[in-house]
C-alpha cells in the first residue's frame, strides 16, 4: 500500500502526518487480519498486505498517496464487514 522512505528528520510536518496516517493504517490491517479465522487465508492477507505497502514506500506525490491510504481504508471496512458477517 503506502509509505515514505524519508529519513526522520527530514520530513516536513505534512509528510510527517502522512506518514503517521500510512502507518496507523497498516496496523489497523494488520489488527484486524489476526480475526481471520483459518491460518492459510492470514498469512495470505497478511502477506499480500506487507507486500502493497512495500511496494509503494517509494511513493512520493501527495495526490496519490491521499488516494490511496483511501483505498486501503475502504479496503479494511470491506474486510471489518466480511470478517463481522462471518462471525454471525
Amino acid at each position: 500500500f503506502w509509505g515514505y522512505s524519508w529519513r526522520p528528520g527530514s520530513l516536513s510536518p505534512a509528510q510527517f502526518l502522512r506518514r503517521q496516517q500510512v502507518l496507523q493504517l497498516y496496523r489497523r490491517i494488520l489488527r484486524a487480519l489476526r480475526e481471520v479465522p483459518a491460518e492459510a487465508d492470514r498469512c495470505y492477507l497478511k502477506d499480500w498486505a506487507r507486500e502493497e505497502f512495500r511496494r509503494n514506500k517509494d511513493a512520493t506525490e501527495e495526490d496519490a498517496i491521499r488516494m490511496m491510504i483511501t483505498q486501503g481504508n475502504m479496503q479494511l471496512q470491506e474486510l471489518q464487514r466480511t470478517l463481522k458477517l462471518a462471525k454471525s
